[in-house]
Order: C-alpha cells, then structure tokens, then sequence
C-alpha cells in the first residue's frame, strides 16, 4: 500500500505523521529537524550537536516513527540519562506515532519492574530508558534487541556525566550491527567522541549553534493557573488595555481561544495558516483600523505583522523554544513605546520558563492574576450604569413577583447581589467554586494535611542540611521558604513536605536540578501501607 505523503516545512513525510505534529503545534521544522530528518530518513547515522530546547526529540523522533513497518517488536531503543527525560521523550514519540499506532515505553528505575514487563508484553516498538533499567530487562529477556533498527543516545554528555559510559558501552556491544546510530550532545568530550568512532558507521555531523537571543527592554510577567481562559479575561477586565496580540501553539487552539473569548464579548480575530490571504487581510484590516483590539495567532501566521501600536503580547500558551518567545515579545516595545509581555503557565512548565529565562538571559517576573473582587471594583461604575438604565427604563416588571417570592427566604440586598452575579458571569455564577484537585501521583503521600511528601534521594552521606533543601526549592520553584514543611534527612534519602499548590510546579522545576552539586532525583514519596 501506497504511504500518503504531505510537505512539513519543506519536508516530504507520512500525511498521517503530518497530522499528529500539526496537532501537537509544530508548523514547520526547526532548524535540527530539516537538517536531520532527512538524513535519518536515507539511512544515515547522524552526530547531533544541539541544545536543550531546540527540538532534537522530533529531529529523531519523526523519521523513526515514519521509518518503522514491524510493528510485532521492538524497533528501536532510545537511552537518556534520567527518568524525567525518559518519560517526556516518550510522552512526545507517543504523540508523533499516535496516528500510525506506534507505541513509545519509557522504562526507568524507580518504577515497579513488574509493570514495565506486562507493558512490553503488550506490544511496544519503542523502548525510551535509563541504560541501567535498560541492561535490567535485556537481561531478563523482557526486551529482545534482535530486531533493533535503531538506537539513539539522548544527552550523551549527561549520561556520561552520571557514570553511564560502560553501560551503554555493554548495550551497543549486544545490538545488531545492521542499524541505525543516532547520537545527540550539547558538548562532545573524548569519551563521546570515542563511542561515535567505535560504534557508529560513517556519520553525518549536524551543529546547530543557538543564536545570542537578545531580549527587548519590556516589563516581563508570568501567571501560574490552571484555568488560562478564566485568568485571561481577568486581565483584560482589569489591566490590559491597548492593541495585544495572544500566541497559542495550535491552530485549534486558536480557533477554540477566539470562540471562548467572542462568547464572553471580546472583539477578537483568529489567524493561522488555514485562513485564504483573503481572511487574512481581512483580519489584519480590522485589526489595524481598530474594529478589534485581541489578535490570536500562531508563531508562523503572526510573522509578517508589522504594527507599532501593539501595547501587550500574551503567550497563552508557554513557546515550545527561548528562540520563540524572544521573536513573539518583540512584537511590542517598538518604536520607543513600552511593551509588556505576559506569559501563561500551569505548574507543569515552570521548568520551561526557567529554560527560557536561561537561555534568554532574561527575568520573567511572577504576578497573582487579579481576583474576582478586583474585577468586580474595576467594572463597578459601568455595572452601576447598566442597573439605573434599567431602573429608569421601568421595564421589569415580568420579574417582581419572582423577586417577591424570593423576598420570603432572602434579604433585597442578598437577591440584588446574586442577580447581579448571574448578570456578570452567566452559568459560571452556578458553578460551586472549587479548586481542581491534584493529580494521583499527588495523593497519598503521606504528608500533613495540604501539604505532599516528596522524596529526594539526596541525605547526610551528602552533608545535606535543612538549609541546603530549603535554600534550593524555594529558589528554584519560586515559592516562599516559610511554606515548605517537614523535612526529614536520612543517610541516603531526605523527605520533604511541600504545599499541595506548589508540588507539581517543585517536581518540575527540581528534577534534574542540583543541590550542594548533587544531581537530585525527586518524586512523590509512597505512603506506606
């Protein structure tokens, strides 16, 4: 059968592939995926050298999706240094392969073995792990390398840093020779390079070089919520004001952003790729004239505009790379006129933020999104207005005797009040207001009321204090150092307990991280039973 095929950037690939990355938010390759997925997609074995955060998981990830037919085994293998790496690796191959049903397992210590062997027995064709975990199941025979076309090395650097070098040395060793090398690495000491000679076939050298990001004199925020729409209307109900343009990742996101905004009275316009030049210029005529203030767009549909008004960039949604948040907020500031940029997170990526203000070399300042009450105040002279047109227009009266009934049970002023709610909020107004709950890993832990358990395995064989965990979690995670609890600290591991609020966002923002210059593993401890 005949694979359809659909241009990504200028790339030929499976339509269906096409599909799922289109969804996922990638409108055209990065500058490591046109240069390696062809390569990869000949045959070649391919010398990455690249950066965090320029998209080197699709750059390899794309074209083994595409390139993989024996769906009854293990087609490829793809080592990382950590088990957050090895879930988010999996987390996006799984995303790529959704539409040709491929199946990405990411195996790591830590984990329950059992439930990784059942889910290999399931059927996968890619394996993301740890070298140690991975020399764990080969072993045992749960993963069988005779059908391996490809293996790929994700931060080599790192793994040899952490002391991985034999045990990939003892995996390669036991590959079939008729396969694919793949090899990526922010930097390329002798020990990286002394694998690439030994192991790897004739292969092709990509270097991307991050270009010196430059970011412009404007005031930078970010806000931490779970509910971007309710936070957005927030500021443009009480701060926002002018010409602003709000990026999404998708153009589903789009399209869904400027519904939600429209429903709620917001003159806002959508712009993606999928618009004719005809929509297009239409938009950007309203835009421009004024008959809306809100412009929603994509990175590449917003390239080309070149407005000098524009007082606001919203990123609601986080850029998937620093080189693109500093191309989105430029967008304002111009010609000597003060810009800000606000930036949308969920607790999930404060890590990228953090990534973002690395490489940037910039400060994104924390902000609380305005509360009801501040909305409320800021609208109260217009709500004022819009009840007296009513009063003197005299026309309410179909309404007195549901408001005599309710006299009954309730004060006027209770019943004033919650009209005017209803009036405000529509059905949001009866909604209970409660706060999503944390997410199972969250649960159970062990910890205070309020409050999770993490486990760190870090402890005094580290001479680790109380100071020390203290010092780097509320650095780091940005949250204030009174708020974190109980701290225990064994010879080997130390417990911590950390406010519900705060624990996905110190999960995040601390794996990988160091403290005392010991790399830290941190997870939510297992309540015991």
């Amino acid at each position: 059968m005949t694979t359809q095929k659909e241009m990504f950037g200028e790339l030929l690939l499976d339509k269906k592939i096409v599909a799922a990355i289109t969804d996922m938010g990638f409108e055209e390759p990065s500058p490591i995926q046109a240069a390696t997925i062809p390569l990869v997609l000949e045959g070649n074995d391919v010398i990455g050298q690249a950066q965090t955060g320029t998209g080197k998981t699709a750059a390899f990830g794309i074209p083994i999706v595409q390139s993989i037919e024996n769906f009854r085994q293990i087609s490829a293998l793809i080592m990382t240094p950590t088990r957050e790496l090895a879930i988010q690796v999996a987390e996006e191959i799984g995303n790529i392969g959704r539409t040709r049903h491929i199946k990405a397992l990411p195996v790591y210590g830590g984990q329950p073995i059992e439930r990784q062997i059942r889910a290999l027995k399931s059927g996968v064709q890619i394996v993301i792990g740890t070298p140690g975990r991975l020399i764990d199941h080969i072993n045992r025979g749960t993963i069988h390398l005779d059908h391996i076309k490809f293996l790929v090395l994700d931060e080599a650097d790192e793994m040899l840093d952490m002391g991985f070098v034999d045990d990939i040395e003892e995996i390669l060793k036991a590959l079939p020779t008729e396969r694919q090398t793949l090899l990526f690495s922010a930097t390329m000491p002798r020990p990286i390079l002394s694998l690439t000679k030994k192991y790897m076939k004739a292969p092709k050298n990509v270097t991307i070089t991050k270009e010196e990001l430059t970011v412009p004199l404007i005031e930078q925020y970010y806000y931490e919520t779970k509910d971007k729409v309710e936070g957005l209307c927030r500021l443009l109900d009480t701060e926002v004001e002018g010409k602003l343009i709000i990026f999404c990742r998708t153009k589903k996101g789009v399209d869904d952003l400027s519904i939600a905004l429209s429903s709620r009275g917001y003159m806002s316009e959508g712009l993606h790729g999928d618009l004719s030049q005809t929509q297009r210029d239409r938009v950007m005529k309203k835009f421009r004239e004024g008959a809306c203030d809100v412009l929603i767009a994509t990175d590449v549909a917003a390239r080309g505009i070149d407005i000098d008004n524009i007082t606001h960039v919203i990123n609601f949604d986080i850029p998937q790379d620093p080189e693109s948040y500093v191309h989105r907020i430029g967008r304002t500031g111009r010609a000597g006129n003060t810009g800000i940029a606000m930036t949308f997170i969920t607790p999930r990526e404060f890590r990228q933020l953090k990534l973002i203000e690395r490489i940037a070399h910039t400060r994104i300042q924390r902000r609380q999104l305005p509360t009801g009450a501040d909305v409320i105040e800021r609208q109260r002279d217009q709500i004022i207005n819009k009840m007296q047109t009513v009063l003197e227009l005299n026309q309410y009266q179909d309404y007195m005797s549901i408001a005599e009934s309710l006299l009954d049970d309730y004060s006027a002023e209770d019943i004033a009040a919650a009209a005017l709610k209803l009036m405000q909020e529509g059905p949001k107004a009866l909604q209970a207001q409660v706060e999503e709950t944390i997410s199972t890993d969250l649960q159970n832990t062990g910890g205070k009321p309020g409050m999770v358990r993490m486990f760190l395995n870090i402890g005094r064989a580290q001479k680790i204090t109380v100071k020390d965990i203290i010092s780097a979690i509320a650095i780091e995670a940005d949250i204030p150092a009174r708020s974190i609890g109980m701290i225990n600290i064994y010879e080997k591991f130390t417990f911590v307990e950390v406010p519900e609020e705060y624990a996905e966002k110190v999960l995040g923002v601390m794996h990988k991280n160091t403290i005392r210059g010991y790399k830290v593993n941190i997870e939510p401890a297992k309540q015991k039973k």
